[in-house]
């Protein structure tokens, strides 16, 4: 028996690979090619900034409609700020406090925006440049902020507090007035306590002079601002949430804490004219009706033709439980109640004109949802919604993953538009989106891009993301091929998790041949074909496969013996499974153990497939002995081999979609055969694995007899068992089997639960590492714990055609396999000829013998040719499959063998090759056949990557790394110099992990909220182009004309009365504001709010602007010594009239 030190071992091997790469540096001096590679790209090239963000605003809290410009904004708990005009025209913005938005008030058709936070600061945004700043900021200091309001065409911003006063801003100079309204002059006698906070503050339409101010108890005064005392005190026992005018300014209506609507007369103060209760009960006996909900907000709007509507949201009764929230709307004799699918935050009516004095003639109401943006037609019957244009249904079903795709075929976007135009929802109003603000910015980018999100629910959608806008193309429901279980009793089978059985973990896609494969959170994988034709499909092909992997601990006596060859449990059976294995019937050991059955049961009934993405072959990962299947921690489809491939901490499985069968069902172990530095053996013998041949311990480089390639691709004949042994071993695997089932299952529903949060090849390793909550995932060389490194998952998985071995002397089809403990393992595909011989033929599979090893979980791989080029996977060019024709037929004979699209002609001449290995810690570039390490770079010590990706730019290419310390980092190949490091974000949660992707034109994506989708450039040309590509939020528009007041009205004085705000307001007459009140704060939107901006002509341009803005502050700060200087030059010119009368007819000499 041969003896070691395992910790001698271990100890050699970590500091073997880590050093083995400079060693080979030192002895293997780079070939005489390699310097040859010139490279282009250099730091110059690399910049970094946000783009553009889509989706729904996450959490919103306020909103407001500038009605000349048609602009919507929406401001966020996060202090976010969101505006949106015509499709496609979206802009993003962020207050730094990250204080909530409670209110925002547009300077209507000026360009400019206020914004009221939770942190009692006012801020004044400039929307006439691309990327809105703030110009003032005033915070509150001895007062808290409950409500605003802007008239229209003042400049004099009324601001109510929570003490029930009334500041006066000029939102110009954004200074306070030293007019102050305050509570206990405005109630007076009226009540004995304190009036509560100011909820609403508005002028009478026909009278600015008029301020109607409403305090929370349920007091409303009319405030007169000229003689600065209150004309009207209104008095309701209830409180009030909101008030509302009529047009002609001698009515306002309230809204009420019990359900209640109360409607004024302005010269009535003692009761309301009419109160009404819209959702309550109407009780005999004239009684009150029932109280109901509070009414949060009520709009009263006017139409010349009709009735007028009151528009309200809540109010409905207590015993409505269970009801979705709603809007209703009130018409005349009608009354509409508007379901919503989620809270209402806010809604504004949407008027045809900006003046209050006017018939309003409302003809949308916009709905702000706690998740969605509804937009009502007012001018139809019933109501109809209009079709949101806005990219705002991300999160429809919570996002699980994300896929970035540059640079596609330019047919792709066209193909699954059409497709996915035939899954529009009918029912919309015919009317445009009344939204329709703003100009589209100068599309720069040619190339088409294409972002896939995987969804909760098991949905995948497919979205345009070309010119930085995002338009949904697609949507594919993978559920669909699964029975649902009909009542909650009748439970599926999943103990993997929960809830969202279908949620979609990883997703594959070939954009070249449109394959799509996608692997879901209960162990299965669904293979697509994209098809423009719709069919029946009778029976869904379904394979299921048995992915199971013991080893036994080495201190164990059996351990260091040669282990006895695994006895199959039911028949060897050589032939490949069947296209449809129909639903396992569960064959539960004698202790009733599930085992062959698998998460999900798939439909027995015919299917039909729309045009679009149709299932081709369905794979589950069934349980074996009373253990569920480990989820799925890679994948790779080949549409040139018609491959599949994936793997999980078990093991890895190989399927051929074109024939139906499995190819490779190996444990992660025996794919080392004897090569496994670890010395971990197979448990023996192990009752639950799939028919196989004898384990892989004495092969390394072996090709596999034809017949046995459904089996584990093993060599080598089965030695007999002694059965006594054999049953005692089985009976003592059984106990410890029962003993630690509620064990595993507990631990198997912890690591669904991680996978769920975060889907990442190194997600499945809490075995690794469980004690270690910390991030840091790499092995330690002082790892001494033979179990921490049994369990090795699958991370990274590429087809490719390289060299498999050191002694190829050309390139042949292969599967590069990488583990999260850095190792590196390939496997040689025999592949039949095209044609018919491919369907008939066996697919070869063998393991080469060839192990690459790196420090950290392997990410990612990619192959060079000898000039530097990337090497892309073989790929077949798409047909429509579902017409069959000779023409077709006989081009596929031709065109099956793998199309490549690399520059080179590395094939033909046998040329080396680069292979590209990124792992969580470190990247190599290794030479091919040579296997020498040509670059090694240590991408981060205390940190671990997350992402890493293989990336074209500027005609070049890189690999991108984001780090979860934060840094985005890429490195130039073949050489991995440093080309750019920049701190961009940290870590903050799972999400961003689980959804962070590069892409090639240095464009790359993460989802920054549950709602919403960031874009960020790393590409320096980018960086400079995105001033033009952004869209413009202000276009100059005419102020439509204000309402003619008529003959009668001008002459009985019943029209609309002006007021001069400035000689009240002005510090001429109400003096200056306490300095202690407020503090005023220049914005940053000066010369440095551009220092984000491109640094191009039109980045030179905003700047200009800009300075030209500040100019203008400062020139307005001017205003009262020019009309000083104004009022001595007019004097001087009168006196110098005079003068010019007096001596006009006198000759010089009589001077």
């Amino acid at each position: 028996m041969r003896k070691f030190n395992i910790r001698k071992v271990l100890d050699g091997l970590t500091a073997g690979s880590s050093s083995a790469s400079q060693q080979q540096q030192q002895q293997h001096p780079p070939g005489n090619r390699e310097p040859e590679i010139q490279e282009t790209l250099q730091s110059e090239h690399f910049q970094l900034c946000k783009t553009v963000r889509h989706g729904f605003p996450y959490q919103p809290s306020a909103l407001a409609f500038d009605p000349v410009q048609k602009i919507l904004a929406v401001g966020t708990q996060t202090g976010a700020l969101r505006l949106f005009g015509r499709p496609g025209v979206e802009c993003y913005c962020q207050h730094d406090s990250g204080a909530a938005v409670i209110q925002l008030q547009f300077l209507i058709n000026e360009g400019a925006l206020v914004s009221a936070l939770a942190d009692d600061t006012l801020h004044l945004w400039n929307l006439r440049q691309k990327r809105p700043a703030i110009l003032h900021s005033l915070k509150f200091c001895r007062e808290r902020v409950t409500f605003c309001h802007l008239p229209f065409q003042s400049k004099w911003l009324y601001v109510g507090t929570e003490r029930g006063n009334i500041h006066i801003v000029n939102v110009e100079s954004f200074t306070l007035s030293g007019y102050v309204i305050m509570w206990n002059k405005a109630i007076e006698l009226s009540s004995k306590s304190h009036p509560g906070p100011v909820v609403h503050i508005s002028d009478n339409p026909m009278d600015e002079g008029k301020l109607l101010i409403g305090f929370e108890s349920g007091t409303v005064v009319l405030w007169d601002l000229k003689s600065k005392k209150a004309d009207y005190r209104y008095t309701y026992d209830e409180a009030i949430h909101s008030v509302a005018w009529h047009h002609e300014g001698k009515q306002f209506i309230c809204s009420h804490s019990d359900g209640t609507l109360t409607i004024w007369n302005v010269r009535s103060p003692a009761k309301p004219v009419q109160t009404i209760t819209p959702h309550g009960k109407q009780l005999k006996d004239g009684k009150k009706p029932e109280p109901c909900k509070p009414i949060l907000k009520v709009e009263f709007k006017t139409t010349r033709s009709g009735e007028p509507f009151i528009i309200l949201s809540g109010g409905l009764s207590y015993d409505t439980v269970g009801r979705r929230p709603c809007l209703t709307v009130m018409h005349g004799k009608s009354t509409a109640v508007l379901e919503m699918d989620y809270s209402i935050v806010d809604f504004l009516t949407l008027c045809e004109t900006p003046y209050p004095n006017d018939f309003q003639e409302p003809y949308a109401v916009v709905v702000l949802l706690e998740k969605d943006l509804v937009l009502i037609d007012l001018a139809q019957n019933g109501y109809p919604i209009f079709e949101n244009p806005y990219p705002l249904s991300i999160h429809e079903s919570p996002v699980t993953c994300c896929e970035y795709f540059a640079d596609c075929p330019v047919d792709l976007i066209p193909a699954l538009y059409s497709v996915g135009a035939r899954q529009k929802r009918q029912g919309y109003s015919k009317k445009e989106w009344p939204i329709n603000g703003g100009n589209w910015g100068l599309g720069a980018q040619s190339y088409s891009e294409i972002i896939i999100t995987g969804h909760a629910d098991g949905s995948i959608k497919f979205w345009d993301a070309s010119a930085i806008t995002l338009q949904v193309l697609y949507k594919l429901k993978t559920s669909k091929v699964f029975e649902k279980s009909r009542n909650k009793d009748e439970k599926p089978n999943t103990d993997i998790v929960d809830e969202d059985p279908y949620a979609i973990q990883i997703i594959s896609w070939c954009p070249e041949s449109r394959m799509l494969c996608i692997a879901g959170v209960s162990a299965h994988v669904i293979i697509y074909r994209f098809s423009k034709q719709e069919v029946i499909t009778e029976v869904i092909p379904m394979l299921e496969v048995r992915l199971l992997y013991e080893i036994s601990d080495v201190e164990t006596p059996e351990g260091e013996q040669a282990p006895p060859l695994p006895t199959p449990v039911g028949s060897a059976n050589p032939q490949p499974i069947p296209p449809q294995s129909h639903p396992s019937t569960s064959s539960s050991s004698s202790d009733g153990l599930r085992d062959n059955v698998p998460c999900l049961k798939v439909k027995s009934s015919p299917l039909k497939q729309s045009p679009g993405y149709q299932t081709e072959l369905v794979i589950q990962l069934v349980w074996v002995g009373g253990e569920p299947p480990q989820q799925i921690t890679s994948l790779a489809v080949n549409s040139s081999y018609g491959l599949v491939v994936f793997g999980n901490c078990n093991g890895i499985a190989m399927v051929d979609y074109l024939q139906k069968a499995v190819l490779l069902n190996l444990g992660t172990i025996e794919l080392y055969g004897s090569n496994d530095p670890y010395r971990r053996e197979p448990r023996s013998p192990r009752k639950s694995r799939q028919p196989s041949g004898a384990g892989l311990c004495d092969i390394s480089e072996g090709a596999v007899v034809p017949e046995d390639r459904c089996k584990s691709p093993t060599s080598g004949s089965s030695s007999p068992h002694n059965s006594d042994d054999e049953q005692k071993m089985n009976n003592f695997i059984e106990k410890v089997k029962i003993k630690s089932r509620k064990f595993s299952k507990m631990v198997a529903s912890d690591i669904a639960k991680m996978s769920r949060k975060l889907s990442l090849p190194t997600d499945l390793k809490p075995d690794l590492d469980i004690k270690d909550n910390s991030f840091s995932r790499s092995r330690s060389s002082s790892v001494t714990s033979i179990d921490k490194e049994s369990r090795e998952a699958i991370s990274a998985l590429h087809f490719c055609e390289t060299f498999t071995r050191k002694t190829d002397s050309a390139p042949s089809p292969c599967l590069w396999v990488g583990t999260t403990l850095g190792t590196v393992l390939v496997i040689a595909l025999n592949l039949p000829p095209g044609g018919e011989q491919r369907l008939l033929q066996p697919v070869i599979v063998s393991p080469s013998g060839t192990i690459l090893r790196l420090k950290g979980a392997i990410l990612r791989m990619a192959f060079l040719d000898s000039t530097g080029c990337l090497v892309p996977p073989a790929h077949e060019p798409w047909k429509e499959h579902n017409v069959p024709e000779e023409k077709d037929e006989k081009e596929k004979v031709k065109k099956r063998r793998p199309v490549s699209v690399s520059p080179s002609s590395s094939q033909e001449i046998s040329e080396n090759q680069y292979a590209v290995i990124c792992s969580e810690k470190q990247a190599k570039v290794i030479s091919l056949p040579t296997q020498n390490c040509a670059y090694k770079q240590n991408i981060t010590e205390t940190s671990f990557v997350l992402r890493g990706d293989i990336v074209s730019l500027s005609n070049s290419i890189c690999l991108a790394c984001f780090c979860a310390n934060g840094h985005i980092m890429t490195f130039s190949l073949p050489s991995l110099r440093p080309l750019l490091d920049v701190y961009y974000l940290p870590l903050t949660n799972m999400r961003i992990a689980r959804t962070f992707c590069f892409t090639n034109n240095g464009q790359a994506l993460y989802l920054v909220s549950p709602t919403e989708i960031q874009r960020l450039t790393y590409s320096q040309e980018t960086c400079e182009n995105l001033q033009e590509m952004l869209g413009e939020l202000f276009t100059p528009v005419e102020t439509p004309e204000a309402p003619n007041r008529g003959f009668f009205k001008g002459l009985f004085g019943g029209g609309a009365q002006s007021l001069d705000r400035e000689e009240l307001f002005g510090e001429s007459s109400s003096g200056k504001a306490s300095r202690s009140l407020a503090q005023h704060i220049p914005g940053p939107g000066g010369i440095e709010g551009v220092k984000g901006a491109a640094s191009g002509v039109v980045g030179e341009l905003a700047r200009a602007r800009l300075a030209l803005d500040e100019r203008g502050q400062k020139l307005s700060d001017l205003e009262e010594r020019t009309a000083a200087m104004l009022s001595s030059a007019d004097s001087f010119s009168k006196h110098a009239h005079e003068m010019m009368l007096k001596y006009k007819d006198k000759k010089w000499y009589q001077f």
